[in-house]
């Protein structure tokens, strides 16, 4: 019997990722249900591609091109996610949470109660409402699987062994595009400088975030979230050769590394094909790389972005949509040539800072609106400020 199946963000680099390894499956695979944002052209060509009879594209104007464009009466095309009773009559077996941003928030959350599994590469959802996302995986009785790399080989490295018995999580960075630049260069850092990812192909605002490391201090919040644990027990390391994910010191003594080739087919791969014996042609083990494993701790004055990891509250709140917010505000400007690369973690510090943020330290989101007008007064807030 075929697994039932639904992408969240089908046109993005995870979901596109997701369809290739579908497409070498197709036998196994039936799409109950495909989405994206603005790509209606590439939408449709999955849709017909797969035989996929119903898909979301959320943007309105985009939404009336693809319905005009549409020759197959097969698809049923809506605008939103209040569709989702209609598509589903009863659990599917997997879905894929990979739209980006905090507007993948809010499907995500709807998406649970409809599929036996989840994986999650939306960081929102984990960063900001990870409390509401859990409480509604409990309730319906949903897997949840990580598909961030790191978190992926942290999930996947624990085995089901209880975080009780774990002593240290470490979670690997590459250093970015500026892990070779010196820090008296950083005053007048060029964008394309900081687009070119050594390791990676990404999009621009990750990319960025690598630059800066937001995206370890992220990275640590989703752990922090995802396995239960405090902030102490997490520890971020510079591993530039990016083959090393994550580690994991037991209280036992043994340590368990991590390894995988820099692409993110293979825990996208993995969460699809989950306890499953489905092989995955890889390349072999790199012997040079390994013998030549290099890890440091973060410099702190080139990467002074980790210190925002000393204003977290110890629960999860809605400062946490705060940093979100502020710093994908701030990316944005830095791309529309608005603010310089120096200027992302000076606002941001200052942003972080104000009393009527620090106040949410003690307040715990109690709904997806809350976070989602937090985030949009955040963002109307800097873009007033800056003009």
């Amino acid at each position: 019997m075929k697994k039932k199946i639904a992408i969240l963000g089908s046109t993005g680099s995870i979901g596109d990722t997701l369809i290739k390894i579908i497409n070498q499956n197709k036998k196994n695979f039936e799409i109950k249900l495909l989405t994206a944002n603005t790509n209606y052209k590439k939408l449709l060509k999955q849709a017909n591609q797969f035989n996929v009879e119903n898909i979301i594209i959320t943007n309105k104007k985009n939404f009336l091109l693809l319905k005009k464009i549409n020759k197959n009466k097969k698809i049923k095309i809506f605008n939103n996610f209040d569709c989702l009773d209609k598509i589903f009559n009863k659990k599917i077996d997997y879905v894929m949470s990979s739209i980006i941003g905090i507007q993948g928030l809010l499907p995500t959350f709807k998406i649970i109660r409809f599929t036996k599994n989840i994986a999650i590469a939306n960081k929102e959802s984990i960063i900001c409402g990870w409390k509401l996302i859990e409480k509604e995986l409990k309730k319906n009785k949903t897997l949840f699987v990580p598909v961030d790399s790191e978190h992926f080989s942290l999930w996947f490295g624990l085995n089901k062994i209880k975080v009780e018995n774990v002593e240290k999580f470490f979670l690997t960075a590459s250093g970015g595009p500026l892990y070779k630049t010196s820090l008296s260069k950083f005053r007048n850092i060029n964008k394309s400088l900081v687009l070119n990812h050594p390791n990676w192909r990404m999009g621009k605002k990750i990319t960025i975030d690598s630059a800066t490391m937001i995206n370890k201090v992220f990275e640590v919040i989703e752990a922090k979230n995802i396995f239960n644990i405090s902030y102490k027990q997490i520890k971020i390391l510079i591993h530039p050769n990016s083959y090393v994910h994550a580690l994991i010191k037991f209280n036992n003594g043994i340590t368990k590394i991590i390894i995988h080739d820099t692409t993110m087919k293979i825990p996208i791969f993995n969460t699809l094909f989950l306890y499953n014996s489905k092989k995955l042609p890889s390349k072999n083990l790199d012997i040079k790389t390994l013998n030549n494993l290099a890890f440091n701790n973060v410099d702190k004055k080139k990467y002074p972005m980790i210190n925002i990891l000393n204003l977290l509250p110890k629960n999860h709140s809605l400062f946490e949509t705060v940093i979100v917010s502020a710093n994908d505000t701030l990316v944005e400007l830095f791309l529309a040539d608005k603010i310089k690369f120096k200027d992302i973690y000076k606002m941001l510090m200052k942003i972080l800072t104000l009393k009527e943020f620090n106040k949410l330290k003690k307040r715990s989101p109690q709904s997806i609106k809350e976070i989602l007008d937090l985030d949009n007064y955040v963002r109307l807030k800097i873009i007033k400020k800056s003009i």
